[in-house]
């Protein structure tokens, strides 16, 4: 584990030099074949690496389809594009037992490229921090990643696909059907995917799909599930399951390029017929000719939306108070003539030269666009918890009582516990800052999320936003354990008074089956918006989201009346 995180350390060190000495170069100047190139991350001021496979006789006036791979666990962007090509770890001498065959291990085969079956694709993989998985932070790398293919070669929009392996199959899945209208196929290879992403089986209507598995995979049943929703609910599957084959399927699945000749008997549909939609994020909030403007919190929101005929569309929403469809482009619409509309049972006849928007007013649709308040839950500003280290974000701890040196110590441990990425796989590549109270810049307010401990007796950043805040917990109470997020800035405080998130529950010394980045970040992704706990999160006084207006919710107020250490505003 430590070699593998000593050689993803030196990878980013190549990375950054290269980027030096090319100074950034434009595609004409990069060579055909394998090679690294980064990209310049604000999450954390970092040059992130990735992969890139430049076709042979590169024309550079050419608009080239993109292959996106994402690697597995205990893996790194050069293995993953060695992946995508078949071609697997070299088998060689062994010098330790002179006499057997052995195949050279991780690190030797991350360090040069092999001979590639020429393809006429650009692909790229990522490292996307290491063992992660790909929400967040990570998820965020794969598409500036591709926005910085965009910005060295011509990219054929309509022809960008998506594969991976493992932990990478997972996140297959998961970019592929939060953002299905970004892909034109995807090709999860024994995928291990992030909790929740099930529930979005029905965003691939308009979306190709290829599964591989091994039947001795220990992934096998996960894969089988899917292959029966996604038999359903997909465009198109194609599933291949290969006997006596465990957790390395890839070695047959991307053997001899055939992902390549799969990928490429499809091209991406802006505007197909029918559009079904279900997410649970403002983040997500669009996909094809659909967007969602306002939804419930907490709540999953669904969509399906199709044209009946020419200038004649019939959709069905649940969970959904506003929703846009953009239908200039759609071949069915002309804005020369009236559309009609019906939605859920109710028929609207409108003209329009773009598009149509309808809102829930007092339990009634009306044609009407929505408008979010200053202080309205929307993208950028909706939670949950975990959306505050899901990009740019600071841990501060705090000073403003002047402790003593023992417990200024252990205020900042912790700060600096709760920035330990360590996860799975070692030490995970992100490298927030740590700094106390006094020491947050004015820029830091306007440019990263904050994620605060203390109260506003100890903490000087809470006591700046005191007035704002929803609620406060009593100095005093060190056996409760209050976490919420709120907006500020156009960015995100978390703030955690009295006891961590992450403490343990009772008679654990840590929390248990979590997946793969850092252990104390991870742990967030199982809450909303906020929580109070009394010694352990097995006493959970109250829990949930934050209304669209950023409020708490009748019954969480109720319940925190009775709380004497806790204030509200």
């Amino acid at each position: 584990m430590n070699i593998i995180t000593s050689t993803m350390r030196l990878f980013i060190l190549m990375s950054v030099v290269f980027t030096c000495f090319s100074g950034q170069a434009g595609a004409q100047r990069l060579k055909s074949g394998p090679q690294d190139l980064s990209f310049f991350s604000s999450v954390d001021d970092t040059d992130q690496p990735y992969s890139v496979y430049i076709p042979e006789n590169f024309d550079e006036s050419k608009s080239y389809p993109l292959v996106v791979f994402l690697h597995g666990a205990w893996s790194n962007h050069r293995l993953g594009m060695r992946r995508l090509f078949g071609v697997g770890n070299a088998q060689g001498y062994d010098f330790i037992k002179p006499g057997n065959v052995a195949f050279e291990n991780d690190v030797e085969a991350s360090r040069y490229w092999p001979p590639f079956r020429p393809v006429d694709y650009i692909a790229a993989a990522p490292l996307a921090r290491g063992t992660a998985g790909y929400q967040g932070i990570p998820e965020q790398d794969v598409y500036d990643m591709i926005d910085d293919l965009k910005a060295r070669f011509h990219i054929d929009e309509d022809r960008v696909y998506l594969t991976g392996l493992s932990m990478g199959g997972g996140g297959t899945l998961w970019l592929g059907l939060t953002r299905p209208d970004v892909w034109a196929a995807i090709a999860p290879v024994c995928p291990a995917p992030p909790e929740g992403t099930m529930e979005l089986a029905g965003n691939a209507s308009n979306l190709p799909v290829h599964l591989f598995i091994g039947d001795k995979d220990f992934l096998f049943q996960t894969a089988t599930e899917w292959k029966v929703k996604l038999g359903v609910t997909a465009m198109r599957l194609d599933y291949v399951e290969y006997p006596g084959v465990g957790h390395n399927s890839w070695e047959w699945a991307y053997k001899d390029g055939f992902i390549f000749d799969w990928f490429s008997q499809f091209k991406r549909d802006l505007y197909p017929g029918k559009v079904s939609f279900t997410t649970k994020w403002f983040k997500y909030n669009s996909a094809y000719w659909v967007t969602i403007d306002d939804m419930i919190p907490g709540k999953t929101a669904t969509a399906e939306a199709k044209f009946t005929g020419p200038n004649s569309v019939a959709v069905t929403v649940t969970g959904i108070n506003a929703f846009t469809l953009r239908l200039d482009g759609h071949p069915q619409f002309s804005p020369s003539k009236k559309v009609s509309v019906t939605v859920n049972g109710k028929t609207f006849s409108i003209r329009s030269a773009d598009a149509v928007s309808f809102l829930l007013s007092e339990g009634n649709w009306v044609n009407t666009r929505f408008t979010p308040g200053l202080t309205s839950k929307q993208k950028g500003a909706e939670g949950p918890l975990y959306a505050a280290v899901a990009g740019s974000h600071i841990y501060v701890y705090g000073t403003a009582d002047n402790p003593p040196a023992d417990v200024l110590a252990a205020r900042r441990a912790q700060a600096m516990a709760a920035a330990d990425w360590t996860g799975m796989g070692g030490r995970i590549m992100v490298f927030p800052r740590v700094v106390a109270d006094r020491d947050v810049r004015s820029s830091d307010f306007v440019s990263s999320n904050l994620i605060l401990f203390g109260t506003r007796e100890t903490n000087s950043v809470i006591e700046k936003f005191a007035d704002k805040l929803p609620m406060h917990l009593d100095p005093k109470a060190e056996n409760y354990g209050l976490v919420y997020i709120f907006p500020m800035n156009r960015h995100y405080i978390l703030v955690n008074s009295g006891l961590p998130w992450w403490t343990p529950p009772k008679g654990k010394t840590a929390q248990a089956g979590l997946a793969f980045s850092g252990t104390n970040v991870e742990i967030l992704k199982k809450y909303q918006d906020f929580i109070l706990f009394k010694e352990t999160p097995d006493y959970i006084i109250t829990q949930g989201s934050f209304d669209n207006n950023w409020k708490l919710p009748a019954d969480a107020a109720e319940a925190l009346k009775g709380v004497a250490t806790i204030k509200l505003n």
